[in-house]
């Protein structure tokens, strides 16, 4: 079975919960790798035997992932926060692992530098979540790089317009917080940017 086989619900559930899947473990520390195919959802077991799908990329939903893994591969190697400190317990920082109400994971990753931060937020439900506030480390602007949510992917295009700006309201044991629009089974890549 494949990747997408093993994703539970209907088809826009199976991308969405597979495109969901990929933003974590880009996110997530480590190294990355996928395997034969699993770039754009192929939906046969690989063989060695035969080609792999390419047909498939003519259906948006498969287009849809592969355009997602290119952009983050590139989200990945442009942000430091994302590779540079993999194996030490200062590049990760978990915000919240406890949401089991809302299915929400949040996180941080830090890079070698001090401005080198990219908070991820998982919603691993297919519900909407509005005015959802999330602690953030730093005070400043946030801006959403990656939603895999988005239309480009296949998603239902929910998200934040862009930037969210820190309030200076504590929460989840942080200083600041910003408050978003978390979009079904999606992952939200925020880049902070300190303000002058």
């Amino acid at each position: 079975k494949t990747l997408l086989h093993k994703m539970p619900g209907d088809m826009w559930q199976q991308f969405a919960n597979l495109r969901l899947l990929y933003a974590y473990q880009y996110a997530h520390p480590g190294k990355k790798l996928l395997f034969m195919g699993e770039e754009f959802g192929q939906r046969q077991e690989f063989s060695e035997a035969r080609s792999l799908d390419w047909h498939l990329l003519q259906y948006e939903s498969h287009n849809g992932l592969q355009r997602l893994v290119g952009d983050l591969n590139r989200l990945y190697a442009a942000e430091g926060a994302l590779h540079e400190v993999d194996f030490d317990w200062p590049g990760f920082e978990w915000i919240d692992a406890n949401d089991a109400d809302n299915s929400i994971f949040s996180f941080a990753r830090h890079g070698k530098k001090t401005e080198d931060l990219v908070v991820t937020i998982l919603n691993a439900t297919p519900v909407v979540r509005g005015d959802y506030r999330v602690g953030v480390p730093q005070p400043g602007a946030y801006a959403e790089t990656l939603n895999t949510d988005s239309a480009i992917y296949g998603g239902s295009n929910v998200g934040n317009m862009g930037v969210v700006r820190a309030e200076r309201i504590p929460h989840m044991g942080r200083p600041y917080s910003v408050v978003l629009t978390v979009p079904p089974l999606a992952g939200l890549f925020l880049k902070w940017t300190p303000e002058a």
